[in-house]
């Protein structure tokens, strides 16, 4: 039997590999009841872009852009580095949009770089 805190790693893991399920198959898939899911849920997305959604067409979803494992910079990091951008030119200025576009979160922070 695995703890609490290796299930949710493991639906964690589940969301990332598929991006959406339900808690149907959740329950199914973790051994657990619905009212365990809900709650692994309610936990994960405390701390991880993790969102349920009622209804028709609904289940549980990791945002696309999300990447488990991968380290994203905070808002003040990429600020930061998105001013000292505007002084680079070259290779350096590349270099470091290169730098932001792999670890800004969600791509969309991107957007004001270019047009700054």
């Amino acid at each position: 039997m695995q703890s609490a805190t290796e299930r949710r790693l493991g639906i964690l893991e589940y969301l990332c590999k598929h991006k959406h399920n339900t808690i149907e198959n959740l329950t199914i898939e973790f051994g657990v009841s619905r009212s365990t899911i809900k709650r692994d849920i309610e936990v994960l997305s405390i701390s991880y872009p993790v969102s349920a959604i009622q209804g028709k067409g609904g289940g549980i979803y990791v945002e696309e852009w999300f990447k488990l494992g991968r380290v994203y910079f905070t808002y003040k990091q990429a600020e930061l580095l998105k001013r000292l951008n505007k002084n680079l030119v070259g290779e350096d200025k590349l270099t470091l949009e290169g730098i932001l576009s792999t670890y800004c979160r969600p791509c969309k922070d991107l957007a004001t770089l270019s047009r700054e």
